[in-house]
């Protein structure tokens, strides 16, 4: 499969410009790169704290970080009491002595700084960047990805993108999911795009290997997804509160002759976007992806990450309305066992 784009006639998808959406798009997600220099800050402990902790005398130094924020930086060496280095948060302080702290900003204000990396680059002009994600590579920082995010690179490509919200991405795809991304280079692309993605404009195809024989040639999924009440780090089929969720699936291939036991090959179109839907939607009618063991799947035909790859993406260029559409060739560890499906006979 080649890696592609096309250009199609003017359309007139996109409606005209909302000046509440600019103002919507950037009070939600107003990112922006900070510097990572420490500060330093001294103060005398007063009558007030004295035997207090010494991570409560921090606090009132520097009130504006978490405590637990303060509590790591004395353990970390960064503080000292009348010029004498402390790590202990629940030493006592006495009135009169002097603190220094050494304020580190927080792991999550550094996130947004750029970050050269390799991109794949499917297509680029002046508002928007097609990107081929590999898998392993995670869109945005978060708890335990705080560095070596697509947003990092993002802001070391383009000095622009320190301007807009979360750096221009306008749509995630999971960690270990690979394939086709769009990323607004300008404030109204990027507000263009999510119009478009809220209004379902943007299509959007994955190929998907998952446990089990899909009997169905074609299966429509319509089941609302929200927060697995029983682990905050999973989605579920829920069905109060959740949101409305759609997945067509589409039946490419089966095979039962392998070590895994049978296996499914299926197309999977997007008429919704929430968090994990594919996953979740396949695992819901007991077909979870391979190597998806958040959502029951297991390692196999060679594959250690969910097997999940965004094939194909459509949209109307957010400047000139053009239709556009990309298609991304399979990454090899997928290719290998999507050959060995769709050669099955």
């Amino acid at each position: 499969m080649k890696q592609k784009y096309t250009v199609g006639p003017d359309s007139d998808v996109l409606p005209a410009r909302s000046e509440a959406l600019l103002q919507v798009v950037t009070d939600e997600a107003g990112d922006a790169p900070v510097e990572d220099a420490a500060e330093r800050r001294e103060s005398t402990v007063t009558a007030a704290l004295h035997g207090s902790r010494m991570d409560k005398a921090v606090v009132a130094m520097a009130g504006e970080f978490s405590r637990n924020h303060l509590q790591s930086l004395i353990e970390a060496g960064h503080v000292w009491v009348d010029g004498e280095l402390q790590v202990s948060a629940s030493r006592k302080v006495h009135a009169g002595q002097r603190l220094v702290v050494e304020l580190i900003p927080t792991q999550e204000c550094q996130a947004f700084r750029p970050e050269a990396m390799p991109l794949s680059i499917v297509f680029e002009d002046d508002d928007v960047i097609v990107i081929d994600k590999p898998a392993g590579l995670v869109v945005h920082p978060a708890p335990g990805n705080w560095s070596g995010t697509l947003l990092n690179g993002l802001l070391a490509h383009h000095a622009a993108a320190a301007t807009l919200p979360r750096a221009g991405i306008v749509h995630r795809l999971d960690k270990d999911t690979s394939g086709l991304m769009v990323v607004g280079k300008t404030l109204v692309a990027v507000t263009a795009l999510v119009r478009q993605i809220a209004a379902r404009e943007v299509h959007r195809i994955y190929l998907a290997l998952c446990h089990g024989r899909f009997e169905h040639a074609a299966l429509r999924i319509t089941a609302p997804i929200g927060r697995d009440p029983r682990s905050r780090v999973r989605m579920a089929v829920v069905a109060a509160g959740g949101r409305e969720a759609r997945t067509d699936v589409d039946r490419l291939a089966v095979r039962d002759d392998t070590a895994a036991g049978p296996l499914s090959a299926v197309r999977c179109t997007l008429h919704t976007g929430r968090t994990h839907q594919i996953r979740v939607h396949l695992a819901s009618v007991g077909h979870p992806l391979l190597a998806d063991t958040t959502y029951g799947g297991r390692a196999a035909a060679g594959l250690t990450r969910q097997a999940l790859h965004a094939v194909r993406l459509g949209f109307a260029h957010p400047v000139t309305c053009r239709a556009m559409a990309f298609e991304a060739d399979l990454p090899v560890d997928f290719a290998a066992v999507w050959q060995l499906m769709t050669n099955a006979r």
